[in-house]
């Protein structure tokens, strides 16, 4: 049986155009990139996590979900960490189970796009949806990106080869400028590659700002040549339509969210000139999706503290590195996430000593430390919800398969009995 029109949560992309056959028990893909089609290979995963483990031994679904509730209200400060690849709702009801623990919950953003937030909470971000990129931009801007590799059908679905309403020419009406301190892939097929110094990204930004004002660049600027400036300032300004993206490595160079600041400050000059918008090339599934939903419950974007009873919010005091190396953590909540594989050795060692919960659809090493292992369902094919793309614009997920167990319908509901639980 084929299914179209599924959507594929891997990257920030969120590609909504996915068709995806069962046939014989083979999965059979078509429109998804290299890491879309390994995402829907989860369905026949042969580590998949089909029954709940309580200290590595398979239990009831009812024991586990009594076991993890203990755990958790047991804590006097737990950690929710709810991952990206699950749908919003999942999220809205891991936020509830923060602030009803008086813990602290976060994503992904503190891990990656953390930076860009910031620089978007100092200096406000003039933006657009994808579609109008597609249709209306002449001048594509990648800076710190690379979508070539980080978001494979970027360039021929969104923002430089397809034909859109007032660029019927595609490639041939588009000019792609990249801005990186390497000769990225996306760099090669580049109309102008700035190659600038490593950490030198607000020097670049504060030179072509003065350009735009009136002012003289001397010479040389963050390893780029006077007349590459010039060149850069003068396809910017006279775009008829511009769309920068950014990158993490803008947002992981020295300044970090000061570089995305300085970035929207550009940007908001160039609008005196012409039209400019700038999005954020996230890179996870649904990374916007938390935003939103945290932003909405608390005000803040992503590493908000309930312990006082109310929400506060301090990157660096309250984000997930920083409390499981201070060992401020005595319990934690995982959800659709492999934290242990990504964190620094030292706070991996921290997380061994606590108790952990994990929502998990494949084993892994987080599944590997946790006390309470829940199996989880496959956001986008085993239960619906909502997904919101790079550009915060919120696509559907239709469930197309039944998962491999009855006591679940989705990471949601696995999170409302959960919370059911500990209320009682």
């Amino acid at each position: 049986m084929k299914h179209r029109n599924v959507v594929c949560c891997v990257c920030g992309a969120v590609c909504d155009d996915i068709e995806v056959g069962l046939v014989g028990g083979e999965i059979k893909v078509k429109n998804a990139c290299a890491l879309g089609r390994a995402r829907f290979q989860e369905l026949t995963n042969e580590d998949r996590i089909k029954e709940p483990l309580v200290g590595g031994v398979h239990v009831d679904w009812d024991q586990a979900l009594d076991k993890a509730a203990k755990i958790l209200k047991n804590a006097e400060h737990p950690l929710i960490f709810i991952g990206s690849v699950t749908s919003t709702e999942t999220m809205r009801q891991g936020i509830r189970i923060a602030e009803y623990l008086g813990g602290v919950v976060d994503s992904h953003p503190t891990l990656c796009e953390g930076p860009m937030i910031m620089g978007i909470q100092e200096a406000g971000m003039p933006s657009s949806t994808l579609g109008e990129v597609r249709n209306r931009a002449d001048l594509v801007v990648f800076w710190g990106a690379n979508p070539l590799q980080s978001h494979l059908r970027h360039l021929s679905r969104y923002s430089l080869f397809p034909e859109g309403r007032f660029r019927k020419g595609g490639r041939r009406d588009r000019k792609l400028v990249v801005v990186d301190p390497r000769k990225t892939k996306t760099a090669e097929i580049a109309d102008l590659h700035v190659q600038v110094d490593p950490n030198k990204d607000y020097e670049l930004m504060s030179a072509v700002m003065a350009i735009l004002k009136g002012n003289d660049v001397g010479g040389d600027v963050a390893g780029v040549g006077r007349e590459t400036i010039y060149e850069l300032a003068d396809l910017m300004k006279n775009c008829e339509f511009g769309a920068v993206f950014i990158g993490l490595g803008l947002a992981s160079s020295l300044g970090k969210y000061r570089n995305l600041e300085r970035l929207m400050k550009l940007v908001r000059d160039l609008n005196r000139f012409t039209r400019f918008v700038i999005i954020p090339n996230l890179g996870h599934g649904n990374v916007s999706g938390f935003i939103q939903a945290m932003t909405s419950a608390s005000g803040y974007p992503f590493g908000v503290d309930y312990s006082r009873g109310y929400p506060r919010y301090n990157p660096g005091e309250y984000t997930t590195v920083d409390l499981l190396r201070r060992g401020e953590v005595d319990a934690m909540l995982i959800v659709a996430a492999d934290l242990v594989a990504h964190m620094p050795r030292d706070v991996v060692r921290f997380m061994k000593g606590i108790p952990i919960v994990s929502v998990n659809v494949s084993q892994c090493p987080t599944a590997l430390f946790s006390d309470v292992v829940l199996p989880g369902v496959v956001a986008g094919m085993e239960s619906s919800g909502t997904i919101y793309r790079l550009d915060n614009v919120p696509l559907p997920l239709k469930k197309f398969v039944e998962p491999p167990f009855s006591f679940t319908e989705s990471d949601e509901d696995t999170l409302r009995q959960l919370f059911d639980r500990l209320r009682c």
